[in-house]
């Protein structure tokens, strides 16, 4: 059976605050094989890593981060919201996590989060840095948004490309080929046995998202996905480990 990528959710998101370094760093201590975050840029065109397009629901502070500068957004506290211990927290930059895992062989799946506001210049941003540091064979890009995919393949042929999608995407392998995309980055509930099957013939692997269950997991496993995108990696490990995956 071939190697899942055990992609951690945001990090480690169940048991620390999303997208910060403690929660990247405990997601690796827990077996995580992957690293899922989101990308927004700032006033300054600095590439910061959180999940809304506003700071209010992850830290002590409001606004757009486009809206914001890097020195405005670091200042704020990103982990108190999640529990006491994370106080001082701050939303890291898309290159605090590459130096992390530069000298390391984990995947790192870079969501843009560019659906809402469309970010000029920040595909070019976000591949610089990943050729900067050496990264790009161990980097997916996703997003929601597949004309910034296709732009991505487009400028960077060599760095994988995934498809995020809901429900009922009819034979998205073969949609997934038009605009260049080497992965389907599907919510699980869109993914059955046979699709995997018949997206591997196409070439195509499928990274599911958000699954949090041992179930779940297993079926996702006896499917063939490539790789599964979980807020537990710890249990996503055991599981895997116990099967010799």
């Amino acid at each position: 059976m071939k190697k899942i990528i055990n992609f951690a959710h945001r990090g480690a998101s169940a048991v620390c605050p999303e997208n910060t370094m403690s929660a990247f760093i405990k997601s690796l201590e827990l077996g995580a094989t992957g690293i899922e975050t989101d990308v927004q840029m700032t006033k300054d065109s600095q590439l910061v890593l959180i999940h809304d397009e506003a700071i209010n629901r992850t830290t002590n502070g409001k606004g757009f981060v486009k809206d914001m500068t890097l020195e405005e957004i670091s200042v704020q506290d990103a982990g108190s919201w999640f529990g006491e211990a994370f106080k001082g927290e701050h939303i890291p930059t898309l290159e605090e996590l590459l130096d992390l895992l530069r000298e390391r062989d984990t995947i790192l799946n870079i969501e843009l989060k560019n659906g809402i506001f469309m970010y000029p210049g920040m595909e070019e941003k976000v591949i610089h840095l990943v050729r900067e540091f050496g990264m790009t064979g161990r980097v997916v890009i996703s997003s929601f948004n597949h004309y910034s995919l296709a732009y991505c393949k487009s400028i960077a042929p060599e760095i994988r490309t995934g498809i995020l999608y809901m429900e009922g995407l009819y034979r998205p392998w073969d949609y997934a080929s038009t605009v260049g995309a080497d992965a389907l980055h599907a919510n699980h509930y869109a993914v059955l046995p046979e699709f995997v099957a018949e997206a591997t013939k196409h070439g195509k692997d499928y990274h599911p998202f958000t699954v949090n269950t041992i179930d779940r997991m297993k079926a996702l496993i006896e499917a063939g996905v490539s790789g599964i995108i979980t807020d537990y990696p710890d249990q996503l490990a055991e599981l895997l480990a116990n099967r010799g995956v």
